[in-house]
C-alpha cells in the first residue's frame, strides 16, 4: 500500500474513514446552508449576524473543552463519540424541520448553533485523541493527515452540492440530509473491533486533574508556541466559512451556487496539503511556522483579487497552506504528549484553536461592515504574517537553527540545527516512544 494511505491497513481506522467521509460531506453542506440561511433568509445580508452565529457555534469550545478533555481521558472514547454524534444529528434534524415548515427565526438559528457547539465541544477532543487508539504510533501522523484529506474531499463535494440544493429546494433539506449522515459515523463506531483498539490508561478520578493538564502544557514551551500560533491564526485568519460568503455577495455580487463553489475550490488546495501531510512520518515545529507564514502571504493576496475567477483560484494555495498548518500542528501535539494526558491536552488545543472564533468572527464581521469585505480576509492574513515572524524568531533561537543559502548546493536554502539541539530533540522523541510503549503494555 502507498505510504500516503498506510493507516488504512488497520481495519478499525478503515471503517472509521468510510463513515467519516459521508458525515463530513453533510457537515460541509450544513455549514454553507447555515451561513446562507442567516445571511439571505433570516437577515438582509447581515455580516454581523453571520459572525454571531459562527461565534455562538464555537463558544462552547472555550467553556466546555477542559471538562470534555478530562471526560475523554476517563471514559470510553468510542462510546462517548456515539453519544455526541447522535446529539449533533438531532440538532441538524430540528433546524431542518424548522426551516422546511417555514417557522425558522434568527434567535432559533443562534440557539441551535450554540447547541451544536456544545455537542461538538465534547466530541472534538475525544475524536482527536481516539485516532491514537485506532492506529499504531508510527501511523498516527499518517492517520491525522488522512482525516484532514477526508475532511477536504468532503469540502470539495459538500459546498458545491449544498449550493445547488439551496438554489433548487432551499436550505431546509440540506440540514435534514446532514442529520442522516451522522448515522454513517455511528454505524462505523459500532462496527469496530473493540479488541483491536489500544486505549490509553484512563485517568483516575481525583481533584486537580484539570489543573494538571494546564500545568503540563505550561511546562512545555513547544506546546505553548503551537497553541499561540493556532489561536491567533484561528481567531482572525481561518474564518473562510464566513468571509467567502461576504466576498461572494458583497464584492462580486454572486449567489449561493458561486458561494458554494468557492468552498470546493479552496478544498482542492486543502486536499493537496492533507495528502502531503499524510506522507510525513513526524512533522516539525518549523513546518508549523513556515505554513503560518505562507498562509499569511496567500490570504493577503486573495483579499486583493479583482475578479471572482481570480479570487477563486487564489483560494487553492490558501487552502494548501492553511491545511498544512492545521495538520502539522495537530500531529506535532499528539505525537509529543504523554498518552494519559492526550485527551486533556487535545481539549486545550481545540479550545484555543476553535475557541477564538467567538471573539474573532464578530470582529471580522464588524471589520467587513466598517471597512469593506476585502478586509475580512486581509486583516487575518496580516495577523498571520506577524504571528509567523514572531514564532520564527523564537524557534530559531530555541532550536539553535542556522539558515544558509547557496546557488552551488541543492537544496539552495538549508536550515540546520546545532548538534546539541539535535541530541536534545532525539532524547525527547525516545522518551515519548517509551511512554507510548508503557501505555500500550
Amino acid at each position: 500500500m502507498s505510504p500516503t494511505f498506510r493507516a488504512l491497513r488497520t481495519f478499525n481506522y478503515r471503517v472509521w474513514a468510510m463513515g467519516a467521509i459521508v458525515s463530513n460531506v453533510g457537515t460541509w453542506m450544513q455549514r454553507v446552508a447555515q451561513d446562507w440561511l442567516v445571511l439571505t433568509v433570516l437577515t438582509d445580508h447581515s455580516a454581523v449576524a453571520v459572525g454571531i452565529t459562527t461565534g455562538l457555534q464555537f463558544a462552547p469550545m472555550v467553556l466546555l473543552a477542559p471538562f470534555a478533555g478530562l471526560l475523554a481521558d476517563r471514559v470510553s472514547k468510542r462510546k462517548l463519540l456515539i453519544g455526541t454524534q447522535a446529539a449533533m444529528g438531532l440538532v441538524a434534524l430540528v433546524m431542518g424541520l424548522l426551516v422546511v415548515t417555514g417557522s425558522a427565526q434568527l434567535w432559533q438559528a443562534y440557539a441551535l448553533a450554540f447547541a451544536l457547539g456544545m455537542a461538538a465541544a465534547v466530541d472534538s477532543p475525544a475524536r482527536q485523541a481516539f485516532v491514537s487508539e485506532m492506529v499504531a504510533r508510527e501511523d498516527l501522523s499518517n492517520a491525522v493527515g488522512l482525516n484532514s484529506a477526508s475532511f477536504n474531499v468532503a469540502r470539495i463535494i459538500g459546498p458545491g452540492l449544498a449550493g445547488l440544493l439551496i438554489a433548487w429546494v432551499g436550505t431546509g433539506p440540506v440540514f435534514l440530509i446532514n442529520a442522516v449522515t451522522f448515522l454513517a459515523v455511528i454505524g462505523s463506531l459500532l462496527r469496530m473491533r473493540a479488541s483491536e483498539l489500544t486505549p490509553a490508561d484512563r485517568a483516575p478520578r481525583g481533584k486537580g486533574q484539570l489543573r494538571e493538564g494546564v500545568r503540563y502544557v505550561r511546562g512545555r514551551p513547544d506546546l505553548v508556541l503551537i497553541m499561540s500560533v493556532v489561536c491567533l491564526v484561528g481567531t482572525f485568519g481561518l474564518n473562510f466559512q464566513m468571509t467567502t460568503a461576504i466576498m461572494a455577495t458583497g464584492v462580486f455580487g454572486k449567489g449561493s451556487g458561486e458561494y458554494g463553489l468557492l468552498g470546493s475550490i479552496m478544498a482542492i488546495g486543502s486536499l493537496a496539503g492533507a495528502l502531503l501531510a499524510a506522507r510525513r512520518e513526524r512533522p516539525r515545529l518549523r513546518l508549523v511556522v513556515g505554513a503560518t507564514f505562507a498562509f499569511g502571504i496567500f490570504a493577503s493576496i486573495s483579499a486583493l483579487m479583482p475578479t471572482y475567477q481570480l479570487f477563486a483560484l487564489s483560494l487553492i494555495p490558501v487552502g494548501l497552506s492553511s491545511l498544512t498548518l492545521m495538520t502539522s500542528a495537530n500531529a506535532t501535539v499528539q505525537l509529543s504528549v504523554a498518552p494519559q494526558m492526550r485527551g486533556r491536552v487535545m481539549a486545550l488545543y481545540m479550545a484555543i484553536f476553535m475557541g477564538g472564533t467567538p471573539v474573532g468572527a464578530p470582529i471580522i464581521g464588524w471589520i467587513g461592515a466598517a471597512f469593506g469585505p476585502r478586509w475580512t480576509i486581509l486583516f487575518g492574513g496580516l495577523v498571520s504574517l506577524a504571528t509567523a515572524v514572531v514564532a520564527g524568531v523564537y524557534v530559531a533561537r530555541k532550536q539553535e537553527l542556522r539558515v544558509t543559502y547557496s546557488l552551488a548546493q541543492t537544496p539552495h536554502l538549508q536550515v540546520r540545527q546545532s548538534h546539541t539541539a539535535r541530541e536534545a530533540a532525539r532524547d525527547r522523541m525516545l522518551a515519548d516512544q517509551a511512554a507510548d510503549t508503557r501505555s500500550a503494555a
